[in-house]
């Protein structure tokens, strides 16, 4: 009782959305700012204490970058890059050992809430194995979403390889396809998110494209 009056006494307010389930819940953190991360989280997503609780297990905060903790503390705006995860986690049910791009696509349409969660918010599936045709070649997109809340589309692709810098090249095509053929004027331009093993900071450090995002993915 006396860490949850301390905790109360942190909050400016207490959310009509939480019951003292949740609050128990956040106790064990003394971080103010990640306290009030999963306070906003209950709100938006109206979660269950079980819901909240596999939230903290998974380390969401955590996993956020820097500058977006950063943001989130002054209470600044965030943008669709933002929220998403790092590492990334994908539900691995059946122990696969040896993982393709054909197999770790399938285990995120297994489970594409969870997937589309670890993206942050506002984020819809349209279709896998998206084809569009490059001259006289047809290329799939991997995964390609929409993000509701930020109004553009969003390509993913899969790599179980670390980051190359031909993976951008790729994406970028990508992108510029469907800003040409599917995005209206009224919408915002395509944002692409590379899913690879692991990340290479020297690559995205010359990326010029702010749009296009590299994140690690790991099977639980």
């Amino acid at each position: 009782m006396k860490k949850y009056y301390l905790l109360v006494t942190k909050l400016a307010t207490l959310s009509q959305h939480l019951t003292y389930g949740h609050y128990v819940e956040l106790l064990k953190f003394e971080d103010i700012n990640e306290i009030n991360y999963y306070i906003k989280l209950v709100e938006e997503q109206n979660l269950s204490i079980r819901e909240l609780r596999t939230k903290i297990k998974n380390n969401e905060y955590e996993r956020l970058d820097e500058n977006t903790k950063l943001k989130l503390a002054n209470k600044e705006d965030t943008e669709i890059v933002d929220l998403v995860k790092n590492p990334i986690i994908i539900n691995n049910k059946s122990n696969y050992e040896i993982i393709s791009e054909k197999l770790l696509q399938q285990l995120i349409l297994e489970d594409i809430p969870l997937f589309l969660e670890e993206l942050g918010n506002g984020f819809t599936f349209i279709k896998n194995e998206y084809k569009i045709k490059i001259g006289n070649e047809y290329n799939y997109i991997d995964l390609l979403l929409y993000n509701i809340k930020f109004n553009c589309y969003v390509v993913i692709e899969l790599k179980i390889t670390p980051l190359k810098k031909e993976h951008i090249g790729q994406i970028k095509i990508y992108m510029n396809y469907i800003d040409n053929n599917l995005k209206s004027i009224n919408q915002d331009k395509t944002i692409g998110i590379i899913l690879c093993k692991k990340n290479n900071k020297f690559i995205m450090e010359y990326c010029s494209d702010k749009r296009i995002l590299s994140k690690e993915y790991v099977l639980i």
